[in-house]
């Protein structure tokens, strides 16, 4: 409701873009780029939300036919960036990819992320199977952190790499099949735009981490669903800009962290465990930058 008067939804075509946000991502930009072209037949709009690059990839890569290079002016984190990205397209497109500069795609897989959308009319995002370089599967659809997931892989994700909590909030499986998730990692997904916009697409408090798992739990909370389509692949390289800057994305990634349980768990009442998760989120913070 706007101006006291109700408002109807967007109505978008069936157009596809893909929105990737760059921050100095160095050549995997252009093996994105090379890939993409034969993971569809169909006509792709590549939007790139760069975040203050200097490297020059970017304005190398929008030399390309079809790409368009959005500089946001500042760094504004992963999160603002995309949106920024999809604010740039009109309302012909009604599918937008949101993936990381450092990925290449298996030859057909957005086509097949397509197919999968076709069989989930509620589906509001869908993740491919992503594969780390050694051909590793890396969980990317898991269950949403509740409060004793949450806590439990964050305190021992990293020394206990077995326990309970991580095993059960990663969702590993012996053989990937198609289902829903409660979220699907932020590198690279399918959306339907109608169902980005009816949640304002991501939470722009989120600088880097967790935007993914926040987006997911208000669709959710929307009535969508989060969609693992593991038919269709890509391979991530891994973060070159946040290889650079470790022990500053560690402290984001516990911010982030604390920030999406604190948004959910309000009150007096949750104060006291909740100042106890951010000591120790602040001592797991410490001990690995010491180890990094």
């Amino acid at each position: 409701m706007h101006n006291g008067r109700v408002t109807e939804p967007k109505t978008y075509g069936d157009r596809l873009a893909v929105v990737t946000v760059t921050y100095s991502p160095g050549e995997t930009l252009e093996r994105f780029l090379d890939t993409l072209t034969k993971a569809t037949t169909r006509d792709v709009h590549v939007v790139l939300a760069d975040n203050g690059s200097t490297d020059g990839a970017p304005e190398k890569a929008a030399e390309r036919e079809h790409v368009h290079l959005l500089r946001t002016g500042e760094n504004l984190g992963y999160g603002a960036g995309a949106n920024r990205g999809v604010a740039e397209l009109d309302d012909s497109y009604g599918w937008v990819v949101i993936a990381n500069p450092d990925l290449e795609w298996e030859p057909g897989s957005l086509d097949e992320l397509l197919a999968v959308a076709e069989r989930w009319p509620r589906g509001g995002a869908f993740g491919p199977l992503i594969r780390e370089p050694d051909g590793t599967v890396y969980p990317s659809a898991r269950l949403l952190p509740s409060l004793g997931r949450g806590i439990g892989h964050a305190l021992f994700g990293k020394v206990w790499p077995g326990n309970p909590w991580t095993r059960a909030y990663r969702q590993e499986r012996g053989e990937p099949v198609e289902r829903t998730a409660g979220w699907l990692s932020g590198s690279c997904q399918l959306l339907r735009r109608e169902a980005f916009d009816s949640v304002g697409g991501f939470d722009p408090r989120y600088f880097m981490y967790f935007e993914d798992v926040d987006l997911g739990d208000r669709l959710a909370r929307a009535g969508w669903l989060n969609v693992y389509a593991p038919s269709a692949a890509v391979m991530h390289l891994g973060g070159q800009a946040t290889s650079r800057a470790s022990a500053r994305m560690l402290a984001a990634h516990h911010e982030s962290a604390y920030r999406y349980l604190a948004d959910r768990h309000r009150g007096p009442a949750w104060r006291p465990l909740l100042l106890a998760i951010r000591l120790g989120l602040a001592i797991r913070l410490r001990l690995e930058t010491r180890r990094s």
